[in-house]
């Protein structure tokens, strides 16, 4: 038996429904002692205690125990409830599998971005080149404008060939890029092979983040989406000690063979995202009902096709997808902004990529090396910093992605956002305190290095693993690939500006700098606690009904307090729905209430029932 009670933020009680349990009960709700909205003073019942009264008939109902459990979502979390479903089975194995060739995308992503600033530190690469401080600011520059410009076409993409060949496809662009740069024998081949990267990069990226989230299990979303990201410090390491391993190479190897590194990656997601299944939502929305069903109930349903998960997410894909309608117009962008819940998505989404870029964290990268020399740390101790720092942060964003689902999406972002204003304040009084003329002081840049280390391990805890999970979920399927497309767009336009705004404004200004970034944060925290949603705790179809509300953050934050007997078992779920349907009558007092409630509606205990509900 569950008994759904809705809670406001602050604890308060105000309505009260009982569901029951999929299984025909033969007595009444009196029988269990008459359960009260705060599960208190009925007969037989004390709070989460034991009910053993009997039936007006005399009969003794069954013993039962109860447990009190607050959750964002009574349809998901009784889902959940009811199968029980399993961390670790032969099923979950395969899709952890698929996952990680999906997750291949991040790491890719990591080692690209960071490898052109260390190979550009090797003297037989400078030589080569002739170094020339032009050349290398288009070096730099490139690989972002490749990334914008497939921003355009990463969305379209991923819609129209799905998210495994929108992965296939960005991979082999991604190997062909690694090859020119490789081989290449003069600056125009080697500027071209990075154009390639970052367009290559951006519908790796895209169909990746799509395919993880609608792919992994329900249950487990939020921390295994959360580690896709997480993973960006693990491929940025090799890419930092690249120059360090290929030193012994006294010829042009030295930095050719980091560069054909790439291409390891690149062919690895080639060949195995042909052997991965397509994500049931994109499968579904093509016309292919069936094979998306087989993909559900394979990995979400342990080979269950009438699992309680299986038949809540095809249920939601009837109304979200098939009833609502699936974007079939690659080209068409107006879904991400005609309407006021399509704008509040907007909010989450790309202010999220905005905030992540502009809260400081794209600065640091590009300042801290000029920092630590400032505080006189080079050679073998600041490879030893960047590899502490590095490491840190991979523990920080690997253990914010397993705690998301605890502390929730929204607090994390407030949480990390609030220390970052912390730290930008202890950073702007160092800095004040000991800047001159001639830059900063070893003793002031030393302390600094070190909050700026801090600064890094909480962006990672916080932002990393929600830089993705967060406007994926966000955003609805007819829009994600998109909505996805656009957020990579902002992120690399925030990063263009790190990479060449912040040093001449650092130079114009000086420590000063630090201070804006202080005041942007304080705003970007209060924007946060106004603007942005709770996502956790719900399946993706069911984050779609927080932003048909007028205020979607009040929405999100609302609760449910659920109150489970041990009467029935996960394995009852589904039984005597006949009998189940008799005594209620509309299926809108059942556990999965219709797409489109009709009175005295069969319940529907079948995919066949559901679909059949397309025709009402």
């Amino acid at each position: 038996m569950f008994l759904e009670i809705d809670v406001d933020a602050k604890g308060h009680h105000h309505s009260t429904t009982q569901i029951r349990d999929n299984i025909h009960l033969s007595s009444s709700t009196e029988a269990f002692g008459g359960v009260s909205g705060d599960g208190g003073d009925g007969a037989g019942r004390d709070g989460d205690g034991m009910c053993n009264e009997g039936n007006e008939d005399g009969d003794m109902a069954p013993e039962l125990k109860l447990q009190t459990r607050i959750v964002e979502h009574i349809g998901f979390a009784q889902a959940l409830e009811a199968q029980q479903p399993k961390l670790w089975t032969k099923a979950m194995g395969k899709l952890y599998f698929f996952l990680m060739v999906a997750s291949i995308c991040s790491l890719m992503n990591a080692y690209n971005t960071t490898l052109v600033g260390t190979v550009g530190s090797i003297d037989y690469y400078n030589k080569f080149f002739y170094d020339d401080e032009t050349k290398s600011s288009l070096v730099m520059s490139v690989y972002a404008i490749g990334n914008i410009a497939g921003s355009f076409v990463c969305g379209p993409f991923a819609d129209w060939w799905g998210r495994r060949w929108g992965m296939f496809s960005g991979a082999v662009v991604l190997f062909i890029g690694s090859m020119l740069q490789g081989s290449a024998q003069n600056m125009a081949i080697f500027i071209g092979g990075r154009f390639l990267l970052g367009f290559g990069i951006a519908l790796c990226q895209t169909s990746g983040t799509c395919y993880v989230a609608e792919m992994a299990h329900p249950a487990w979303r939020g921390p295994i989406t959360g580690l896709y990201n997480s993973l960006w410090n693990l491929g940025a390491i090799p890419a930092c000690f690249s120059p360090y391993i290929t030193k012994h190479l006294h010829n042009n190897l030295q930095w050719r063979l980091p560069l054909y590194f790439q291409a390891v990656g690149a062919g690895t997601l080639i060949v195995a995202s042909l052997f991965i299944p397509e994500t049931p939502r994109w499968l579904f929305a093509n016309g292919k009902r069936e094979m998306a069903v087989r993909v559900l109930e394979k990995y979400h349903g342990e080979g269950n096709r009438k699992s309680p998960i299986v038949m809540l997410t095809y249920r939601e894909l009837v109304q979200e997808i098939f009833i609502e309608g699936s974007d079939k117009r690659w080209w068409d962008y107006t879904d991400l902004f005609n309407s006021k819940a399509a704008w509040w998505r907007n909010s989450c989404v790309m202010g999220l990529a905005f905030i992540s870029q502009m809260n400081g964290a794209g600065m640091i990268t590009f300042y801290l090396p000029r920092l630590t020399k400032s505080a006189g740390i080079t050679g073998q101790i600041e490879l030893l910093n960047t590899s502490l720092v590095l490491g840190f942060s991979l523990i920080a964003a690997i253990t914010g992605a397993l705690l998301v689902d605890r502390i929730g999406r929204r607090r994390s972002l407030l949480i990390g956002s609030s220390l970052l204003v912390v730290w930008w304040t202890l950073m702007t009084v160092l800095m004040s305190q000991f800047a001159g003329e001639g830059g900063a002081s070893k003793s002031g840049a030393r302390a600094t290095v070190a909050f700026l280390s801090i600064f890094s391990i909480t962006y990672s805890f916080s932002f990393t693993p929600l830089q993705v999970l967060y406007p994926v979920e966000c955003l609805s399927f007819e829009t994600r690939a998109k909505g996805m497309g656009v957020s990579n767009l902002i992120g690399n336009l925030g990063s263009f500006f790190n990479t060449y705004a912040v040093t001449p404004i650092m130079k114009d200004i000086g420590w000063r700098f630090y201070g804006a970034y202080l005041g942007l944060n304080v705003l970007y925290t209060v924007f946060m606690y106004y603007f942005f949603i709770e996502t956790r705790g719900r399946t993706l179809e069911e984050i779609n009904e927080i932003f048909k509300a007028p205020y979607p953050k009040n929405k999100s934050l609302e609760r449910h307090k659920m109150v489970i007997s041990d009467f029935a078992t996960a394995s009852q779920w589904g039984l005597e729905l006949e009998n189940l349907n008799e005594e209620f009558g509309s299926p809108s007092n059942t556990p999965y209430p219709s797409a489109a409630p009709t009175p005295r509606m069969k319940f529907p205990t079948e995919i066949s029932d559901i679909d059949a509900l397309e025709k009402r």
